[in-house]
């Protein structure tokens, strides 16, 4: 506790030189902060999108669909009334489980006819599933029942149609043969990928089973109230419901988000760089400020030593100097940070396009326990590591050299 006194007096009498250092480390805090804000709203961002529009939290399904269901897809179709599913409903904390099947085929509108990827769903179910689709024309789907499409905002240009046209749509259906029906179009969405609005459409899942003659559904999408505990109902639902006896196989979110998966990778090692830039110049800006103080207390250092003061202890004082600048400094530039995430966030960042999108968005900056812990632990490690080698040199001074500063 003297010690801590002595040091913390000792910076106040160069305040000039400590507010510096302090700036410096508050600064790069402030910086962390925000970037890594950024990047983890970014990741958010993207991990919701994928879950709300595309995969559901767990996907549920036969065994062997996703290898081998593109080249016979009627031979993994879910029963329509099952009681798994009202059991997977069921269960505390699922928020919902819906339907979907899988259609491919062919899309005309007067003589125009393109390929289509689509999707059969329940639109009761989808209102709480599909917030990362945006209806920019229109309206969405009415019924699971309705003769009505949603077309991706490029396949409704590919076929120059707008809400209200009617639209034919063709597909094998599972005898073999070829069925076609008349949808009239309800909307235009876009989503968070461009290559998936140029090709793809939704329809109720009833118009679906009647377009391909089936009755089921190709995987029911469970969403969860928390995506933090994916993994507990992953093995929750794989022991309550083994492959062997009930023929289903249960699929995480991030096993199939591939772009996702690749993105976090190459943004995590992005910012690993900037920690280690950012600790580079504490280092550096610390370390200057404190060797400076050594040289210009070397007098005071040598009395310390003539009058009995143990090496160990000048080392001490120093070293204690650059922890406290690390623990004010990081202080200082978490409150400073966290401020100014929560006004960015409220005015919002407008960002371009990025590459598979045709609009842009308004990013915010996400503020986590474990953002405010890494820029805090980053600047006060590299700040007490910075004073060692000042407190090294000034306990390692000779007394008589020393004392000669004091002439």
């Amino acid at each position: 506790m003297p010690n801590l006194l002595i040091a913390t007096r000792n910076l106040a009498r160069n305040r000039r030189r400590a507010l510096s250092a302090l700036l410096t480390v508050a600064v790069g805090v402030i910086a962390l902060v925000l970037a890594d804000g950024f990047v983890q709203w970014i990741f958010w961002a993207m991990r919701e999108a994928t879950i709300q529009s595309q995969l559901g939290h767990i996907q549920v399904m036969q065994p062997g669909y996703l290898n081998a269901g593109a080249a016979n897809p009627y031979a993994y179709v879910l029963p329509e009334n099952s009681p798994q599913r009202r059991a997977i409903e069921s269960t505390p904390g699922v928020k919902l489980v819906a339907p979907r099947l899988a259609v491919t085929g062919l899309i005309s509108h007067g003589e125009m006819t393109v390929s289509f990827v689509a999707h059969g769903v329940d639109p009761k179910k989808e209102a709480g599933l599909i917030k990362a689709l945006s209806i920019v024309e229109g309206q969405n789907l009415a019924s699971a029942t309705a003769k009505e499409v949603i077309l991706g905002r490029g396949l409704a240009r590919s076929l120059d149609v707008r809400p209200g046209a009617t639209v034919v749509l063709l597909a094998t259906a599972s005898g073999g043969g070829i069925n076609a029906i008349e949808a009239k179009v309800a909307g235009v969405f876009i989503s968070a990928n461009q290559a998936y609005d140029n090709a793809a459409l939704r329809l109720p899942i009833g118009l679906a089973q009647s377009l391909l003659r089936v009755n089921g559904a190709h995987a029911w999408l469970v969403l969860l109230n928390d995506t933090e505990r994916t993994v507990d109902y992953l093995a929750q639902f794989r022991a309550s419901f083994p492959a062997s006896a009930n023929k289903l196989e249960f699929v995480p979110w991030y096993q199939q988000a591939d772009f996702y998966n690749k993105t976090v990778v190459l943004f995590s090692q992005q910012m690993n760089v900037l920690r280690l830039i950012i600790g580079c110049i504490i280092v550096l800006s610390i370390s200057n400020m404190l060797v400076m103080n050594v040289l210009e207390r070397t007098g005071e250092i040598g009395t310390l030593l003539a009058i009995g003061f143990k090496r160990k202890i000048i080392l001490q004082l120093f070293a204690i100097e650059g922890v406290v600048l690390g623990l004010v400094g990081a202080s200082l530039g978490l409150i400073v940070g966290y401020g100014l995430a929560e006004l960015i966030s409220a005015i919002g960042i407008p960002m371009p396009p990025p590459p598979g999108m045709e609009e842009g968005y308004t990013g915010k900056i996400r503020i986590t326990l474990n953002v405010m812990m890494n820029a805090f632990m980053i600047a006060f490690i590299t700040t007490a590591l910075a004073g060692l080698y000042p407190a090294w040199k000034a306990s390692r001074l000779q007394i008589i050299n020393a004392l000669r500063h004091n002439i």
